[in-house]
């Protein structure tokens, strides 16, 4: 048994690697040949429901200097002929962790004397902590949604019921500091409590919530009168946590409170009702039955774009195979596939209902795979959100609702170069986002290749190429790149793991539509097989990890662009 443990951390240490993930780097040193573009004969979307045809967007030293169907392009502009493309606003994620490093889990070695007491930052309350100092613009999350068409964020620290402050960041830069757009707009809360020590309860972090917001009321009202007549009275003890809150118990700065469901929605409504302050909703995802009491306390909202799997109807085979006399159990697992459908509905149809209410919303993506976007936006569009909506939502309404309406959201001279642009109608299946400007940065991207079908009329995936992945075990994290060559059904190629610099080859190579298989070899003193299984979606990829009977670890990447 102990050789068999000893093995298998061997094992994890050598998958995992030393070399931390620093994504692929998009920005260089080297300044550009021009800081000036044109991009013209584009269908030209400057805001919902205004559209320009055949137009020119001029772009210098990172502002657009013009738009319109008759603009001068000077001599020494860079050129982009948009001929049948289409160009957008780029897009702002209304609350995520786009760009923030998460911190590293540290075990945790709680005095049991102090568990119902712990330290602030124990107990996940750090409301003096902001994204800013956390932004990294080599994070993948970067690079995975710049690829969508976003070009800004209100990114927020990760874990705890008060995490911190958000700042409004841009998707590129050479470093942190040349992201932020707007430092401390808002303090981050969740209902998400400590693991082990109190509170760790909703009802638990509601109550401690109050007392930290009373408590920092009560400090900065006697820090004013300090501050302003001292004689007679004791020097304020200083508290860097509750100072941290002055902003929001002033009101001068917004909660943005993460409500998933309909309870957490309620609840986080009674405290803002309790104590006032200034309230954002965010990450919502089964808020259609509190539309009325969303619109008594005129909150803005983000919605959630992570949306449960609907259950697919059967093929026709299947159908076929119905139409015999259905068992018991098979009557029984309709009605329940149903159920379940009626109730994933409401979660496609959510930002349509809001719609239709009048409540302005734009969209947060916390938990919403950056691989799974495109696929729920235009969901929710087939279930009653209409595109100019689902685009406001986008860009106007979280422009507006963070304040930077006078720099983003829009296609207009003065404003930022953000800009996104799509091969075709950005809200229709097969389109491509082919160029992105962050800040007037280019950044270009490849159309995804076409899948090959296999016989049974189902698209193959083609794996070729060089991926770099990252993988997840119970000892860390590991990199590593993975090398495909060949076509399908003749594939070959190598893996190469970072702690020892090997490189091995790969075995066994299976394509059934979108997912890859393959294994490789490790000799730890004795032979271990590794079983890799790929999902792939255009240049990305998720997956897992199988090391022989030790279980299974999620990993993902994504293919190097071709020289």
């Amino acid at each position: 048994m102990q050789k068999r443990d000893s093995l298998f951390r061997a094992v994890l240490l050598l998958l995992i690697g030393l070399v931390p993930w620093l994504g692929i780097a998009q920005d260089s040193d080297l300044k550009p040949v021009t800081n000036k573009y044109a991009i013209k004969n584009a269908t030209i979307v400057q805001a919902p429901g205004k559209t320009i045809s055949n137009g020119t967007v001029l772009i210098e030293n990172g502002i657009i200097k013009a738009v319109g169907s008759s603009v001068s392009i000077p001599a020494d502009a860079w050129v982009v002929d948009a001929d049948s493309m289409f160009v957008y606003a780029g897009f702002i994620s209304g609350l995520s962790n786009i760009g923030v490093e998460k911190p590293k889990d540290e075990e945790q070695n709680d005095d049991r004397k102090l568990t119902g007491n712990p330290s602030y930052e124990r107990a996940g309350i750090t409301p003096g902590n902001s994204a800013r100092s956390m932004l990294n613009p080599g994070d993948k999350s970067v690079e995975d949604f710049r690829g969508l068409g976003f070009t800004a964020s209100q990114s927020v620290p990760h874990n705890g019921m008060l995490p911190g402050k958000g700042a409004i960041i841009l998707l590129g830069g050479k470093d942190g500091e040349s992201m932020v757009v707007k430092d401390e707009t808002t303090m981050y809360a969740q209902l998400s409590g400590a693991d082990g020590v109190y509170p760790n309860t909703v009802i638990g972090v509601m109550a401690k919530y109050r007392d930290l917001y009373r408590k920092a009321s009560q400090a900065r009202d006697y820090q004013y009168k300090y501050n302003s007549d001292p004689n007679g009275m004791e020097r304020p003890t200083t508290d860097a946590t509750l100072e941290a809150l002055y902003p929001v118990v002033s009101k001068q700065m917004m909660v943005a409170y993460r409500a998933e469901g309909v309870k957490d929605i309620m609840r986080v409504i009674a405290l803002q009702r309790d104590l006032g302050f200034k309230l954002m909703l965010a990450e919502v995802k089964q808020g259609w039955d509190a539309i009325p009491a969303i619109k008594s306390v005129g909150a803005p909202i983000f919605l959630s774009l992570d949306l449960p799997e609907w259950k697919e109807e059967k093929a026709e085979e299947e159908k076929e195979e119905e139409k015999k006399e259905p068992t018991e159990e098979e009557l029984e697992e309709k009605a329940l596939t149903e159920r379940q459908n009626a109730m994933i509905k409401n979660y496609y149809t959510q930002a349509g209902k809001f719609s239709s209410n009048g409540v302005k919303f734009g969209f947060s993506t916390l938990e919403v795979k950056s691989k799974d976007f495109r696929t729920n936006l235009l969901k929710v569009i087939e279930n009653g959100l209409s595109e100019d909506k689902a685009l406001a939502a986008l860009t106007t309404e979280p422009a507006s609702i963070l304040g930077v309406s006078n720099l983003m959201g829009t296609i207009e001279p003065g404003k930022m170069a953000n800009l996104v642009l799509s091969d075709t109608a950005y809200f229709t299946k097969d389109a491509n986002v082919r160029y992105v400007f962050v800040d007037g940065v280019k950044y270009e991207y490849e159309a995804k290749k076409k899948k090959k079908k296999k016989d049974n009329g189902e698209e193959a995936v083609d794996a070729a190429g060089v991926w770099n992945y990252t993988t997840e075990t119970p000892q860390g994290n590991g990199s590593g790149v993975i090398t495909i060559k060949g076509t399908p059904g003749d594939y070959s190629g190598t893996i190469s793991v970072s702690y020892n610099g090997s490189t091995n080859d790969i075995e066994n190579v299976v394509v059934d539509g979108s997912n890859v298989t393959f294994s490789f070899k490790l000799n730890m003193g004795e032979e271990i097989t590794v079983d890799i299984s790929m999902d792939i979606d255009g240049d990305s990829f998720e997956g897992t990890l199988s090391v022989a009977q030790f279980g299974s670890f999620p990993m993902e990447g994504s293919r190097e662009p071709q020289k």
